[in-house]
């Protein structure tokens, strides 16, 4: 499968998608189609786009629905017409690589109360939101869409929350996801055992690298931390791998999780 990702030009803004504090966009880019705009300048910064770049393709690698990724590039002189002071601001903050989601034009949110997903579908997400500690799909936020009567999955930005802190990657990489408890998907998901053997099976060290070495370079110079790019992506890649051994321990998590609301 080629997990490769298209690089676009940014060339118009087109509105804010007020939700939550990072403020994507809809925008159009130089292949003519329209994103959805994560910003590097918005307010977790670069962690947000690796956290969404890494969740977005694990998913796709596993055969998950998720809309094209892409790099977005920023020119410099981009947004300086923007009227908004704010906007202006994050435009500014942004320049260079971003990333994009290909916007799904007419989709809903997916309601639990009024739409359905089967449970080898609902297991699978649930699974993958477990492996990369996605503490954002819930009945209040649920980041699905229905798409052409299809599910979507959307913004994996608040996954591998671990990097926020970052000190103590290894304790967080073999904890049991307990926040898995408010998934909304989870009175769904009878497969979850079937789909954890598939899942462990078909993830390994050579594809978790390649996705992990995809990280831009342009997004691994933090701050406040003084490791390389090269060691940052090591860190990535040992949790990846750490985690997906210890599987059975978040496998557990959930399933007793779900027990307990069925």
């Amino acid at each position: 499968m080629n997990l490769n990702l298209r690089t676009v030009n940014v060339t118009r803004y087109i509105t804010p998608l007020r939700e939550g504090g990072s403020l994507p966009a809809l925008a159009e880019a130089d292949d003519d189609f329209k994103y959805v705009i994560k910003f590097r300048g918005a307010g977790h910064g670069v962690k947000a786009l690796i956290a969404e770049f890494l969740g977005g393709q694990i998913a796709r690698y596993l055969g998950l629905p998720v809309p094209e990724l892409v790099f977005a590039n920023l020119d410099e002189a981009f947004g300086r017409t923007e009227a908004d002071e704010e906007i202006q601001d994050l435009l500014q903050f942004s320049q260079g690589l971003n990333l994009g989601l290909h916007y799904l034009s007419g989709a809903i949110t997916y309601d639990a109360a009024t739409n359905d997903c089967e449970e080898t579908l609902a297991s699978k997400i649930v699974w993958l939101d477990a492996f990369i500690t996605n503490v954002d799909r819930t009945f209040k936020n649920t980041n699905l869409l229905i798409w052409k009567k299809e599910l979507w999955l959307i913004d994996h930005g608040a996954s591998f929350y671990f990097h926020h802190s970052w000190d103590n990657w290894q304790s967080s990489a073999i904890t049991p996801f307990a926040l898995i408890k408010d998934h909304v998907l989870l009175p769904k998901a009878a497969q979850l055992s079937a789909v954890n053997a598939e899942f462990t099976a078909r993830l390994n060290d050579v594809v978790l690298r390649e996705i992990v070495n995809q990280i831009p370079e342009d997004w691994l110079h933090w701050e406040d931390k003084t490791l390389s790019p090269e060691e940052i992506k090591e860190v990535y890649f040992q949790f990846l791998t750490l985690r997906l051994a210890h599987a059975d321990l978040f496998l557990k998590q959930a399933q007793d999780a779900r027990k307990t609301l069925i």
